[in-house]
């Protein structure tokens, strides 16, 4: 058989099961949706920013609506109700994941805390995390390691200040966040201001996040998977073999000081505790598990807290009147020349609110990460198969008219007056999740958005750089990660 003979007879193969399968979901009243076009469903209507095309969509078709991408059936939701639904009252059927074939790369789908199944080993991991990384008791400990990485943002800050330079926020973001969490995690410093290295860090976390945030048809299409036509699987193989091969450095020098050297003073970081885990006999901690676990947290802490920065200051630089009230605020409670501390942060509502509007209108990942039905469940009257695909489009939430009064102005007053928060409960804003999949890491993210944007607008004022058109600071650049499409540059002017 020709390659055209092969082509056709696929094509009315995959076509006679579509029909099959749309029809018994109809008969078993499957969530509306616009129809899709054969073959390839309704990628077309999806454009360059799918959590924007989803939300129009949702308008039409409801907070429940089901779309095709190839043979991939997958469930939108764009209100809180249904969020309450699929992440709290269902949780245990909608609590699996549908894993890109990238994330298939050095076997990270079957180690990855983040995407395994919510069984035993999966448990054990995020109990290790809740209580060794992110307890209050190890934040509070791990504080100094912060204000230290902090006083370097500073230093650099004031350079660029001294030479009348802009500050790439995206740049300084990345390196103060990647800092804080190889400091937190392996008592070393990633990379420095104005260094090469970062340079390596970022092609690597840039690499990742790219992949991922790619669409790749052989996901959409299951038989197209062992070709791996776009190349993306091999793509995440080089770059997860690269950061991968840098964490067991780290390991084996662990497990070798651990060897020659056994009376030696312990490290105060999350490895050293990973490595008393996998000696001790309460959890079975291999070495994959570690750098595998640890792998998730550097990529998953640094780009949602660099991008969120990045925001955040670009959205107090756009509204002057916003960025004053903060500020005053700082100065009110820790003075003129004090460094602010953690422990100033519930002392300051207007810039917790500030937190939570940008998370509001920029969520880092405005679809979240995507779930997976265990199995066949009802929801609002309608049947989700088991292995459908579940979207939540928190970014639609977020610009709904019927939730939030002039959602499309940056009004951090709007949550002086109600006790909303993104910590999972409230669901009207989630964009680390909610449930049992919720990000583990909310409690340090909370630390570095607040602490960061406090340390750079407290200690300075600042402007735009001059020739950069206004036009492009809101624009959004679509992926995994929500990010500006022209990174933010302003310049530093000690007040």
């Amino acid at each position: 058989m020709d390659l055209y003979a092969l082509f056709i007879a696929l094509f009315f193969i995959t076509w006679t099961c579509f029909l099959f399968f749309r029809s018994g979901l109809r008969q078993r009243k499957a969530a509306p949706g616009p129809y899709p076009f054969p073959i390839v469903g309704n990628m077309f209507q999806l454009g360059q920013k799918p959590h924007e095309s989803l939300a129009k969509l949702s308008n039409t078709y409801g907070p429940l609506m089901s779309i095709h991408l190839g043979s991939l059936y997958i469930v939108v939701v764009s209100s809180p109700e249904m969020a309450r639904e699929i992440l709290q009252k269902y949780g245990q059927v909608f609590s699996g994941r549908t894993i890109a074939q990238a994330l298939h790369a050095r076997n990270h789908d079957k180690i990855s805390m983040v995407l395994l199944p919510t069984g035993g080993e999966w448990r054990n991991l995020r109990k290790i995390c809740k209580e060794q990384m992110f307890s209050n008791h190890s934040l509070e400990a791990s504080e100094g390691i912060r204000q230290e990485k902090l006083q370097q943002l500073l230093d650099f800050v004031q350079k660029c200040c001294d030479s009348r330079r802009a500050v790439d926020i995206r740049e300084a973001a990345f390196i103060t966040t990647l800092n804080l969490m190889s400091a937190t995690l392996l008592s070393t410093q990633a990379t420095e201001f104005d260094s090469n290295v970062t340079q390596e860090f970022r092609e690597i976390f840039e690499g990742l996040i790219t992949i991922v945030g790619d669409p790749n048809f052989a996901d959409y299409f299951a038989i197209l998977k062992p070709f791996d036509p776009q190349g993306l699987k091999r793509r995440a193989d080089f770059y997860f073999g690269k950061l991968l091969a840098k964490i067991q450095g780290y390991l084996n020098e662990r497990l070798e000081s651990r060897r020659t050297s056994p009376d030696s003073p312990k490290k105060n970081d999350f490895l050293e505790t990973l490595v008393d885990i996998s000696l001790g006999s309460e959890y079975k901690l291999t070495s994959d598990d570690i750098t595998h676990l640890i792998l998730d947290l550097f990529v998953g802490g640094s780009d949602t807290n660099t991008t969120s920065i990045e925001w955040i200051m670009s959205e107090l630089i756009l509204n002057p009147d916003k960025l004053a009230k903060v500020k005053n605020e700082l100065k009110s409670v820790v003075g003129e020349n004090k460094h602010v501390q953690e422990s100033d942060m519930p002392r300051l509502p207007y810039l917790q609110a500030v937190i939570k509007e940008v998370l509001r209108y920029h969520p880092p990942a405005p679809l979240l990460l995507p779930r997976k039905a265990e199995c066949d469940q009802e929801v609002n009257g309608y049947l989700i198969p088991k292995g459908t695909q579940i979207l939540v489009n928190v970014w639609a939430m977020g610009r709904d008219p019927r939730i939030w009064k002039n959602p499309e102005s940056f009004e951090p007053e709007r949550f002086l007056d109600q006790k909303i928060d993104f910590k999972g409960q409230d669901y009207e804003l989630l964009p680390f999740g909610s449930g049992r999949r919720i990000c583990p890491g909310i409690p340090l993210a909370n630390r570095i958005l607040h602490m960061t944007t406090a340390t750079l607008v407290h200690n300075f004022d600042w402007k735009i750089e001059e020739g950069a058109a206004d036009e492009n600071h809101k624009e959004e650049l679509s992926g995994l990660a929500l990010r500006r499409a022209v990174p933010l540059r302003i310049i530093p002017i000690r007040p």
